[in-house]
Formats: structure tokens, sequence, C-alpha cells
């Protein structure tokens, strides 16, 4: 199987196919970079990646990707990694991306769910991400995304054997929420920003993971010129 950089460093064994994690992170932390480094490291190891993007220009994501040493447009092409856009229908525009959502209204989100993911194949070398679900409140009610996240997202990723790492910002959302996201996930990283005498630094551990053991201290992040994101020696 594929590896998954930085929460596989922190478990005892790998996580099995079709495990469902959120990731709470400090909106100014480095977790858009670790994610990055996260996919790239699945890549690398033989997977397939499907990074739902939220939080940034695809072309940005790009840029990152080249940076960590893959073939972007190789990739593209032969469908290793789909980029979906769901940062373009934010700014009210058009995608022109291959793949992309014209709607994050949950109404529009689940008539494409049924349509494209009601009745996914097993495939445990795909990893879905994505990198701001928190976005997800800004167009819907909080019941109702909560809803979609607990009936469709999560457990349709689940049953496809497809492991999903969702990233959901600290401190935007209601308690009930954090609590019925963290309830029906198998694991839970936070990312946080900290000062260490007069410098900052980046920090992650596992909180929680329900099927398989996990090291559950904080540990300094380090990263590289090409921002990479490693857990420091």
């Amino acid at each position: 199987m594929p590896r998954i950089p930085l929460i596989e460093d922190l478990t005892a064994r790998p996580v099995p196919a079709g495990s469902a994690f959120f990731v709470e992170y400090d909106p100014a932390s480095q977790w858009y970079n670790a994610l990055a480094t996260i996919v790239t490291g699945w890549i690398k190891t033989g997977g397939n990646a499907e990074y739902y993007l939220t939080g940034q220009p695809p072309d940005d994501l790009r840029a990152q990707l080249r940076l960590l040493g893959l073939d972007v447009e190789l990739l593209e092409k032969e469908d290793v990694l789909k980029i979906i856009d769901n940062y373009t229908v934010q700014l009210g525009q058009k995608s022109t991306e291959k793949y992309s959502y014209d709607s994050l209204k949950v109404a529009d989100l689940s008539i494409q769910y049924a349509r494209d993911f009601m009745r996914l194949a097993p495939k445990p070398d795909v990893l879905v991400v994505s990198d701001n679900f928190s976005n997800l409140a800004r167009f819907n009610e909080e019941k109702a995304w909560v809803e979609y996240a607990l009936t469709r997202a999560i457990p349709g990723r689940r049953s496809a054997k497809r492991t999903a790492i969702r990233g959901i910002m600290y401190g935007v959302h209601s308690d009930w929420v954090y609590k019925q996201l963290e309830g029906a996930v198998d694991g839970v990283v936070d990312f946080k920003l900290q000062e260490v005498g007069t410098k900052i630094k980046n920090f992650m551990r596992v909180r929680n993971m329900r099927n398989v053991g996990f090291d559950s201290e904080w540990h300094p992040l380090k990263i590289a010129e090409n921002f990479e994101v490693t857990l420091e020696k």
C-alpha cells in the first residue's frame, strides 16, 4: 500500500484502507504545505490522489507539487492526480478545470454525490484529501453541511475503501460541529502554532486513532526550502 507521510510517522502500523480523518488546524499553520507533502508522498509510493481544493487556486497547488518533485502534467493526464477545483466557484466564476464543482450548496452537492459517488468501486490505493472542509459553512446552514458530511462524504469514501483526510479550521465552528465530525471519523490530527522562546514553531499531533496504535505527543515540524513538511528530529 502507498504511505501517508507525517500521519503514519506517528502510528504503530499503516492505517487501514478506507479510514477517515479530520485535521483540525490553526489557519496560520503549515497545514496546506503539510497536505501537499502528504499527497506527494502517497503518489511517490504508488498511490493515486483526489485533491479537493477549496482554499487556494489550482495553479498554486500545481506549483507547490512541482517543487516537491511531481510531474504534475503527466500525473493529471494519466488521472493519477485529480485536482478538483472547489475554489473558483467561491469567486462567482466558472472553472476551466477538468474537474470542478459549480456549487458548494449541500442540495447541489448531494445530487452530484448521488450521480458520481454512490457506487464507487473499492480502490484502496486512492487517497482523497480536502484542504479546507470548513468552507462549506460559508454556503450552508450548520446542520445541513454537517449532515452532508455524516451521511454522504465520510461514509461514501469509507465504503469504497478510499482513505480520506479533510482539513477543518480551529475556532470557526460551534462545539456541536466539532463533536459531530470528530465522532464520525477514525482519527483526529491537530496542527498548531506555538511560541517557543522568541520564535513561532509549527507542531502536529495525532489526538486520537480508533483503528491503529499512535503517538499522541506534540511534535515540532521542519519546513524545507521547497516547503516539504517533516517531523523535526
